[in-house]
């Protein structure tokens, strides 16, 4: 399995391979960033050599700044941790998505988006990967949990760019993106940043239905006329029909936005899984338990910061900042194990979907 040898002196990977493109000089990142210019409109995101980031780089030779900004997220701890981390806490089968597949799924709605607009893909691309990096375990639960700890509280956007995050280094567009995704925040600086926070809606709105779908906690005959009647009843449907949207209706306006029939399609399919999945009773009980167990591990580790380890100390943050940290980072199943552990919690008492589930 090393390759196969040929007459000029370089190594394929099959004996039989046939593909060949015509030699010609590397398309490095000089040439992507003209190619960006002269395709992108007016108004996107252009990367410039390096990029506006914190601790001043050189510019990468072959890789745009935004191109870096994704490779650097992407093989990131807090990104990989987003496979441990609950999107949606309720009882799981073997298709529930979870943070990462969230993010993922996020990052191709905002492709589609930004390339039907004429946007900056790889801008929209970064911010989508990156969108929940600050989320704790548990879901948005957490946020609840450490915002008793932290004077500012505790907001999963801003904690993304501005905690789990920073030591990327990462162009501020990218992280401005990423820090007002959420709409209760500010409005992003870029075309890119609003993009994304259409598509974490769409994707979300679309996905959680379908995971609620086949867990059998709802299903699609109760879903209300406007939806089903404007978007769709299926997670396909209603992703091509919204993606559409705002790619029209942004080309005809200029703004990026979602025309009014079906953004009223999107607000009641929101409301409806509100409604029926996230506040329903297990869901609310299960994210007490959630905010019980990460009030307990930070309270525990506040009072043992001997266990807590040293790079988290290391920050000039006060120590509830460190721990807050510590336990946001943490994956799902880790921190009830050390619930378990620390705390004493029975595992029967764990929340369904959470540590033992997974």
């Amino acid at each position: 399995m090393s390759g196969h040898d040929t007459d000029g002196g370089i190594v394929t990977c099959h004996a039989t391979s046939s593909a060949i493109l015509e030699p010609g000089p590397v398309i490095g990142r000089t040439v992507r960033e003209e190619r960006e210019a002269a395709m992108l409109r007016p108004g996107a995101a252009m990367a410039r050599g390096a990029g506006d980031r914190a601790i001043p780089e050189e510019p990468d030779a072959e890789r745009t700044c935004f191109e870096r900004d994704r490779d650097r997220i992407v093989h990131s701890t807090a990104f990989r941790r987003l496979a441990g981390k609950t999107q949606v806490v309720v009882h799981p089968t073997d298709h529930q998505r979870t943070r990462l597949t969230h993010a993922l799924e996020v990052a191709q709605v905002a492709r589609s988006i930004a390339a039907g607009i004429g946007a900056n893909v790889t801008l929209a691309d970064a911010m989508a990967m990156g969108h929940d990096c600050g989320h704790g375990p548990g879901g948005h639960a957490s946020e609840e949990a450490f915002d008793l700890f932290l004077p500012e509280g505790f907001d999963h956007a801003v904690w993304g760019a501005d905690v789990a995050l920073i030591s990327l280094n990462l162009c501020a567009e990218t992280l401005d993106g990423i820090r007002n995704h959420s709409w209760s925040r500010p409005a992003p600086a870029t075309v890119e940043g609003e993009v994304v926070s259409f598509a974490d809606r769409i994707a979300y709105c679309a996905h959680d239905l379908e995971d609620a779908q086949r867990a059998g906690i709802v299903s699609i005959s109760d879903l209300p006329d406007e939806v089903r009647e404007v978007a769709g009843s299926d997670r396909r449907t209603q992703l091509s029909v919204f993606i559409r949207s705002v790619i029209d209706t942004t080309c005809a306006t200029g703004r990026v936005s979602m025309e009014a029939a079906r953004a009223a399609a999107l607000a009641e399919l929101r409301r409806f899984n509100y409604e029926r999945i996230y506040t329903r009773p297990e869901s609310v009980g299960q994210s007490e338990a959630v905010v019980e167990v990460l009030r307990g591990l930070v309270t525990y580790y506040l009072a043992h910061p001997r266990l807590v380890p040293s790079e988290f100390l290391a920050s000039d943050a006060d120590r509830s900042h460190q721990v807050v940290a510590y336990v946001a980072g943490m994956t799902d199943h880790f921190a009830f194990s050390r619930a378990e552990e620390l705390l004493g919690w029975d595992a029967a008492r764990l929340p369904v979907g959470m540590g033992r589930g997974f």
